[in-house]
């Protein structure tokens, strides 16, 4: 079993592992740039290594920093969370040289599968149903535009070692063509380093529903159903649910059969995620999907599948990596009620989702029935530019669809945050919309809807920020006025 697991990452994910490791036995090592010097994943694990100034590439993305700290730790394992270097080869094969234990598939894995070209060759070979397009050796502009016109409009033009939407452009118009490809190679390049593309038949309206697996070393592959994700922005998911609204039983079991062959082939372990495309244009019960990539990593909506399944997902990635067997298998897992997650983000909706930073003056997460939180913040935290601005996950776990989705409401109302913007009052606009509460949604739904659901309206202050400002303005009057003999009103630290 592993001893001493380093957290190569930070926030809410990071406080997630310490939690697993502590029901383990397992020890704990938190890493810390100058801007989380204070963070409370950095107070809540066992120890913790100072690695750098605030930049990311400066601490949390510096792949020499980060072992320099697991062997000054004494760790025996390297816990790359989500983000950062979570998919990143030349990490996983820093970790493997060092006689690190990576909680991940291996480098060669992440290799194979983080290029997009090699993955649909894989999956092509696998028998997965990948969308219809091509992969080009000729990878130049003239090569890729005669890619597009054999596929035909409207396509996607995409960066091979792309990822949440980098390196893509839409084409509609022959007149766009080439533009398009150059925009999609410079983005591609200047993310990834690598300018190679592919092109892919857009398909009309997919929706976007991923399946949870697992491989150990010991030749067991499992899967833990399926999670929709099509409500996006800019391919940044926003709200997850389990199960599907549209999967039924016959393509629920071809999908993650699917995902079980495409895990096999790669030869993969520990935790992945199989993404698919839904077409459903042709109507119930003739829906096709496809292959559109594999995350070779912990996803941020695990919770959805934990709160579906009533599985551990972190706790499992931990055992796989002690070369333990999965402790379950797909026919012995069920799915109960249903699961709803919204991400709370520090930024205007108003002003174009503008990222916020300073200080949290208030902060109260909801304690009710069916409403698990996933946060990485608390009162007095500092909210820095340098890194995503998620701040907690609100989770909602009920027995139908629609009582989920009023759960989730609930408790995002009950939720006040104080110091910086958020995305609240977006999440439950999109929550309490005609569409997404009969179902019918798709991945341009907030490409359709976005911009009013965005726009900023005058909204009643939540009950206990409301009281927060009362107070804060009662105290601001009575240090204007005489001293009061009454202890009621002069012992501002006591509490009711």
């Amino acid at each position: 079993m592993i001893k001493r697991v380093l957290i190569a990452n930070r926030g809410e994910i990071a406080l997630r592992i310490v939690r697993a490791c502590r029901e383990l036995g397992i020890e704990s090592v938190a890493v810390y740039s100058d801007a989380d010097a204070n963070a409370p994943h950095v107070a809540a694990a066992d120890r913790s290594v100072h690695i750098g100034p605030a930049p990311p590439l400066e601490s949390y993305l510096s792949v020499e920093r980060l072992i320099s700290a697991a062997r000054a730790s004494g760790a025996d394992a390297v816990h790359p969370g989500y983000g950062f270097l979570s998919q990143n080869p030349a990490f996983a094969a820093a970790c493997e040289k060092a006689g690190l234990v990576f909680v991940g598939p291996p480098s060669t894995v992440l290799a194979q599968m983080g290029s997009k070209i090699s993955a649909r060759r894989l999956m092509e070979i696998a028998g997965v149903p990948i969308v219809p397009g091509e992969t080009p050796r000729d990878q130049s502009d003239e090569g890729i535009l005669q890619s597009i016109a054999r596929v035909g409009l409207p396509v996607l033009v995409k960066a091979s070692a792309g990822g949440g939407g980098k390196g893509m452009r839409r084409v509609d118009a022959h007149a766009d063509m080439l533009s398009a490809v150059q925009a999609a190679r410079r983005e591609a390049t200047a993310a990834f380093g690598d300018g190679a593309l592919y092109v892919e038949r857009a398909i009309p309206k997919p929706r976007h529903i991923e399946v949870q697996v697992f491989a150990d070393n010991h030749g067991n592959v499992a899967h833990l159903f399926d999670r929709e994700c099509s409500v996006q922005r800019r391919h940044q998911k926003v709200i997850e649910e389990s199960p599907s609204p549209v999967a039924n039983a016959r393509l629920r079991s071809r999908m993650t059969e699917a995902a079980i062959r495409a895990t096999r082939a790669c030869g993969y372990r520990n935790a992945g995620t199989i993404e698919f495309l839904v077409d459903v244009s042709a109507g119930r019960g003739a829906e096709r999907f496809y292959y559109l990539e594999m995350n070779t990593r912990l996803q941020v909506e695990h919770p959805v599948t934990e709160q579906v399944t009533g599985q551990d997902l972190v706790r499992t990635q931990l055992l796989v990596a002690s070369n333990e067997p999965l402790p379950w298998t797909s026919g012995s897992l069920t799915q109960r009620g249903h699961v709803i997650e919204a991400r709370v983000y520090a930024e205007d909706p108003a002003r174009g989702f503008l990222p916020q930073a300073g200080r949290i003056l208030l902060y109260r997460e909801p304690r009710m029935p069916g409403i698990r939180v996933d946060s990485g913040i608390e009162e007095g935290s500092e909210v820095p530019l340098h890194y995503d601005p998620l701040l907690a996950k609100v989770i909602a776990t009920s027995a139908t669809r629609d009582d989920a989705i009023q759960r989730l409401m609930c408790a995002l109302r009950e939720f006040p945050i104080l110091g910086v913007h958020t995305n609240i009052e977006f999440l439950l606009r999109i929550l309490d919309h005609p569409r997404f509460r009969a179902g019918d949604i798709d991945t341009g739904f907030l490409d359709a809807e976005g911009a009013g659901l965005a726009a900023s309206s005058p909204a009643e202050l939540p009950g206990p920020v409301q009281a927060a400002v009362a107070a804060h303005e009662s105290e601001s009057r009575e240090e204007t006025r005489p001293s009061h003999p009454d202890p009621w009103e002069s012992l501002r630290q006591w509490r009711a």
